[in-house]
């Protein structure tokens, strides 16, 4: 069992940790395979999160906007 927690992992994945900590993570990696387990899934969660967001086409937005607009109007 590991004495670190998913934030210090985010923190060591971000390169925000001091040259101490990494050795210890480091160290800790190569011993503890559900720690390197929780790494990997992080890993894979940022790069999620730097995929562009898709967005919806111009006329489905315009349509949203013109319902809305019509249901005020109509005040429904």
């Amino acid at each position: 069992m590991s004495i670190f927690t998913p934030e210090d992992l985010l923190l060591y994945l971000y390169k925000e940790t001091s040259p101490e900590q990494n050795a210890a993570i480091e160290a800790a990696l190569t011993q503890d395979w559900e720690l390197r387990e929780q790494l990997a899934i992080l890993q894979d969660s940022t790069k999620e999160l730097q995929l562009p967001l898709e967005t919806p086409r111009m006329e489905v937005v315009l349509n949203v906007l013109n319902y809305a607009r019509e249901a005020v109007e109509t005040g429904a």
